[in-house]
């Protein structure tokens, strides 16, 4: 994956016109099959591997008839790129030379990834030669292949090339193909403008008059530093670096501003700015840099509702699902509240100050919402509520709402706004609230309630997104910002997040398992979510809670583990036993921004890093459990200079690299 073109297939390398085989670009699918057979078979591939987020690699051999002996004499290696380039190479240890016949059967749909994805492919298409390959044609758009060497045949109806290929001994040879999109004008199919496909792909207008082709990805750059870990549990490290690999598939530029650059939802369902996806992948990275950060910032602030009204401030996003006992959620709402405070992180980990004021204006908007919303004009219960006004009133919605107005707080009083004063004053009177009304006593001890109903009434069910309640967010100074639970209630939301009815020994489940409803396979209601079970990892840390975050932290790396270092966003919550593995979720996105930016956000929380760029310190309070053992982290950043810290084996941290003036606080 580069976005916006990626490539998907089996291990075998074959693009067989099923499922969601095939090279895509801007959302369109330029292959859905590529079929190669050498000497009339299929080569027998060996092996099949990413070789990188945007990259594969797949190793076969070639029998051909009369060759006797158990060891093959001809092999083949297929590279291909997201970008739509693929290189096949044919290798001989004969000790004669080989003639090979090959042929490579093409087709294509030309359909939209959203209704593949939903398995609505449309019917393959007619080919015509073109050049030295095929191509393709639908209502204003045209696929092209384009083959090096030129084939001896090619024909059109069953779009079949041929080669006859001689190989020298100890020899090889190599056929190249380039598939790519072009544009062309007039038609109700032809893009005009910023055409949104139903995964979120913008597709760019076409130039006047000749076709516009579009081969290569215009891949960004990244927009974090090179960090690198480091680890006894050398697991950890490749799960570092395949992140930041997956992480660099999904950025994507903003077509309004090209320097802006966000990282996409994930493959296949969000291949394009999910706000709340983008901002927690930011905010995850802040400690490689504050560049994605900002430049997400300036993106969703663009879209953001700056014209009185009802949604004055407020952030665009779609509903999703929140389980069996709760109506459908609002991203618009999280990201609304997530932008302060993503805001006024990143200005602690060295957001130089003129990028901070530049968007200040649309935090504030947010803090405006929030606060209306909170004291609407006919009464309101002093609760966000979500996904409209009313309620119900969910328990980590009032999280992000707490942690936006502390952390807003601190951001107006860069400005010496008077606000921050009030927003304080309404933080302190939420606690009040939420302690009185959401936490529900039992004899086990109590826990928070899910939500609070329009009228009032406590849902008790115990899920995953109570550890939001965990994640208060950094103020000055190295410290933590207060949570809305006291630390007796913390203490007690720790251990139920560690029972094995919501610990599945790989990662929390989104639903106790002793709750009903629950089902390991629900999005919302039992599958593990990558993203929350760091979230609490990171939060029972802070709070003190270094047991139960290790072994958080442990189920996910041994997880992860599993699934070859690239983390779905979620998987079953099947009990963990002896000897199994987690069982992957059909729907999960896969490589997702979420999963791997928070891979890299506990990696890096073990840690215990907590900058205050504007006051010149930094401190670090790694886990002195060390449940990974002895690391060490390079190439991080602090006040946008180099930044190293290693931990050992004690769980005593050390800084070795640092901005010059940064001190070292408590």
């Amino acid at each position: 994956m580069a976005l916006p073109a990626l490539a998907v297939s089996s291990a075998s390398g074959q693009l067989t016109g099923h499922g969601m085989d095939g090279f895509y670009r801007d959302g369109r699918r330029i292959l859905s099959r590529c079929e190669l057979q050498v000497a009339g078979d299929e080569p027998l591939i060996v092996q099949g591997r990413l070789t990188g987020a945007d990259r594969a690699r797949f190793i076969g051999t070639i029998r051909r008839a009369g060759e006797r002996g158990p060891d093959p004499e001809i092999r083949m290696e297929r590279l291909r790129s997201a970008d739509g380039t693929e290189q096949i190479t044919f290798r001989s240890s004969a000790a004669r030379p080989v003639r090979l016949p090959v042929e490579i059967r093409l087709g294509t749909d030309l359909a939209e990834l959203g209704s593949v994805a939903v398995g609505l492919p449309g019917p393959e298409l007619r080919a015509a030669v073109h050049g030295s390959g095929l191509r393709w044609s639908g209502t204003g758009v045209h696929a092209v292949v384009s083959v090096t060497p030129s084939p001896q045949d090619a024909l059109a109806s069953p779009g079949l090339l041929r080669w006859e290929i001689d190989l020298p001994p100890g020899g090889h040879r190599t056929i190249e193909l380039r598939a790519a999109l072009e544009y062309g004008t007039g038609g109700p199919g032809s893009p005009s403008g910023h055409h949104r496909y139903p995964v979120g792909i913008r597709i760019p207008g076409p130039r006047t008059g000749a076709l516009t082709p579009r081969t290569r990805s215009d891949r960004p750059p990244r927009p974090w530093t090179a960090a690198r870990l480091e680890c006894d549990d050398h697991r950890a490290d490749a799960l570092m670096a395949s992140s930041l690999d997956d992480l660099h598939g999904l950025v994507m530029r903003d077509p309004i501003a090209a320097a802006d650059m966000y990282v996409a939802g994930g493959f296949p369902w969000r291949c394009g700015l999910a706000p709340v996806e983008a901002l927690w992948a930011a905010r995850m990275l802040l400690p490689l840099g504050t560049r994605l950060a900002a430049g997400t910032l300036r993106a969703l602030a663009r879209s953001q509702q700056a014209e009185p009204g009802a949604d004055f401030g407020r952030i665009p996003g779609a509903l999703r699902d929140a389980g069996p006992h709760s109506p459908p959620s609002c991203t618009g709402i999280e990201a609304t509240l997530l932008f302060p405070a993503v805001l006024a992180e990143a200005r602690r980990w060295g957001l130089p100050e003129q990028e901070t004021e530049r968007l200040l204006p649309a935090a504030e908007r947010c803090l405006t919402w929030l606060r209306r919303v909170t004291d609407p004009p006919g009464g309101g219960r002093g609760y966000v509520p979500a996904p409209v006004p009313g309620g119900p009133y969910r328990c980590e919605t009032q999280a992000h709402a707490h942690r936006a107005a502390l952390l807003g707080a601190d951001l107006l009083d860069v400005c010496g706004s008077s606000d921050a004063s009030a927003l304080r004053d309404w933080a302190a009177g939420l606690r009040t609230r939420f302690r009185r009304d959401f936490w529900l006593e039992d004899p086990a001890g109590g826990r928070p309630a899910a939500l609070l109903t329009a009228d009032g009434r406590p849902v008790p069910h115990l899920g995953s997104a109570t550890a939001h309640l965990l994640d208060t967010g950094l103020l000055g100074g190295g410290t933590s910002a207060p949570g809305l639970l006291d630390p007796a209630q913390t203490d007690q939301l720790a251990g139920l997040l560690g029972s094995p009815a919501m610990d599945s020994g790989w990662g929390l489940r989104g639903l106790s398992a002793k709750e009903s409803g629950y089902n390991p396979f629900g999005h919302r209601s039992g599958a593990v979510r990558v993203h929350e079970t760091v979230i609490a990892a990171a939060g029972l840390a802070a709070a003190g809670h270094e047991q139960v975050a290790g072994a958080l932290t442990r189920g996910v790396l041994d997880a992860a583990d599993s699934f070859g270092h690239r983390l779905p966003e979620m998987y079953a919550g099947e009990q963990r036993t002896t000897g199994g593995a987690p069982v992957p979720h059909p729907s999960a996105c896969r490589p997702a921004a979420v999963a791997a930016g928070g891979a890299v956000h506990i990696l890096v929380a073990l840690a215990g890093l907590r900058p205050d760029v504007p006051a010149g310190t930094v401190s670090v309070r790694p886990l002195a459990t060390a449940p990974l053992g002895a690391m060490q982290l390079t190439g991080l950043s602090v006040a946008e200079q180099p930044f190293a810290v290693r931990i050992s084996r004690l769980g005593m941290g050390m800084v070795e690299t640092a901005a010059e003036g940064l001190q070292l606080g408590s």
